[in-house]
């Protein structure tokens, strides 16, 4: 059966009935609110198992973004609102501009929205929106069943162009993909039943979202993003964002808040720039030249002459 004509849903494991929530309908409300975050665990241990793979994922996103090509998330349904919620969040965080990581959902802008249940069956949909992929770029398929045909639409024009292409899905990997691979990684997570029936906006989509936040997370460190565990590219667009800047600068150059200020006003407001440059005792046109040679990684930047 080819991949444009999935297999019985029935098959699916995501599809199948979860035994330990038989009787839902008859659990108290703690109950079931117990036995849906017990599972969300289960959820994120299989995201665990394929550490792997998702670190995979991450090397081929920041060796993307290195080499000036843009990392595509794609979706339908839930698994498409989680791909848009990701891309939104990587420009304030790690100073990105918004087209080097972005989504794409089939039904497009207003199924982020509203349900648009018929557009995930649209394998041309997905065909005609990865058309303008170019080969240095990567597109991360995401599917909780594995089949989506607006998903393996695009994963395969993308295999045409000669783009990188990967597919997260919650179901273990099937045999007969080995011959004829849907894309050149299966991120399989097999998160297994659901607690209601089908529902993979549950353990699935919280898996889903573990995994791709430990993606773009693990680029954006390889990319020189964070300095220790701080996000020192991070974009300062509000109140909170600005106050986060400042105390940033104060923990990674053991300075007082008075000191943070003048720093960054003096860096432009550039947090990575005043870190090197009280670390270095150095202005802030060395220390960009610092930040420059070291490809943007502060730790480089610190040792640089």
């Amino acid at each position: 059966m080819s991949e444009s004509n999935p297999p019985l849903w029935t098959e699916l494991s995501t599809e199948s009935r979860n035994p330990r929530s038989r009787d839902l309908d008859r659990l108290p409300t703690e109950g079931i609110v117990e036995l849906l975050l017990t599972e969300d665990r289960c959820g994120l241990e299989a995201a665990l198992r394929q550490k792997a793979a998702i670190a995979q994922a991450a090397d081929w996103a920041a060796q993307t973004l290195e080499a000036g090509g843009d990392v595509i998330l794609l979706g339908a349904g839930t698994s498409g609102r989680l791909a848009v919620l990701e891309a939104a969040e990587i420009p304030p965080t790690f100073g990105t501009a918004p087209q080097r990581v972005r989504a794409l959902i089939a039904g497009g802008h207003d199924a982020v929205f509203a349900a648009r249940e018929g557009a995930e069956d649209q394998a041309e949909d997905g065909d005609r929106v990865a058309a303008d992929l170019r080969p240095r770029d990567l597109l991360i398929g995401i599917s909780a069943s594995s089949v989506t045909p607006f998903v393996l639409g695009a994963l395969t024009r993308a295999q045409r162009i000669g783009t990188r292409t990967v597919l997260l899905s919650c179901t273990a990997p099937r045999p007969e993909r080995e011959a004829e691979p849907v894309a050149d990684l299966v991120i399989g997570l097999d998160t297994g039943a659901e607690i209601l029936t089908g529902s993979t906006r549950l353990k699935a989509g919280s898996a889903t979202k573990a995994a791709l936040n430990a993606i773009t997370t693990g680029a954006m460190v390889r990319q020189g993003k964070t300095y220790q565990n701080l996000m020192v590219d991070l974009r300062p667009g509000s109140a909170k964002l600005i106050d986060r800047a400042r105390r940033i600068v104060e923990a990674a150059a053991e300075v007082d808040e008075a000191e943070a200020e003048r720093l960054l006003d003096s860096a432009g407001g550039e947090v990575k720039t005043a870190i090197v440059m009280a670390k270095r005792s150095c202005s802030a046109e060395q220390a960009r030249r610092s930040l420059q040679r070291g490809s943007g990684h502060v730790r480089i930047a610190l040792d640089d002459g």
